[in-house]
């Protein structure tokens, strides 16, 4: 009898350790949403007409991705830039994971068509943009959530 009730004690014990060891050998996170920065340096004289098209096609192009499930939300963020190479805004995506990237193209494509009436009519007026600002550059980020 004490060897049984020993035995069962011995048992809960290692199984106790094992999962207390297992627990501590998973990652103290969990990935969660993305978010893309784009750092933007509009041209002199330029931002308010910048900021006219980001309120306009691009917030409807946005809208249109949220209502999908692509996208979970979108800002601008104005900056104060130090130098001329600085930007002086911030456009901030969030996406729900990363695999809402996969074919993101094609059925953002749709959504292009529909606002600028055809991709050849959406790429000249990517093309025009560039009167406007200059992007310095993109980042992909991911949220990362403890685990409790």
């Amino acid at each position: 009898m004490f060897t049984n009730a020993f035995r069962a004690l011995s048992t809960v014990l290692f199984l106790f350790v094992a999962s207390t060891a297992i627990a501590q050998d998973s990652l103290p996170y969990k990935e969660g949403a993305v978010v893309v920065v784009t750092s933007v340096r509009t041209q002199p004289g330029k931002f308010d007409d910048y900021y006219r098209y980001l309120t306009g096609p691009y917030s409807q192009m946005m809208d249109e991705g949220k209502k999908m499930g692509l996208v979970t939300n979108y800002q601008f963020l104005m900056a104060f830039p130090r130098s001329e190479k600085d930007p002086d805004l911030y456009i901030v995506e969030t996406y729900p994971s990363m695999a809402v990237f996969d074919g993101m193209m094609d059925k953002m494509s749709d959504v292009s068509k529909k606002i600028f009436g055809s991709l050849k009519q959406a790429s000249q007026a990517d093309a025009n943009r560039e009167e406007f600002r200059k992007i310095l550059g993109t980042e992909m980020m991911r949220e990362l959530t403890p685990r409790k």
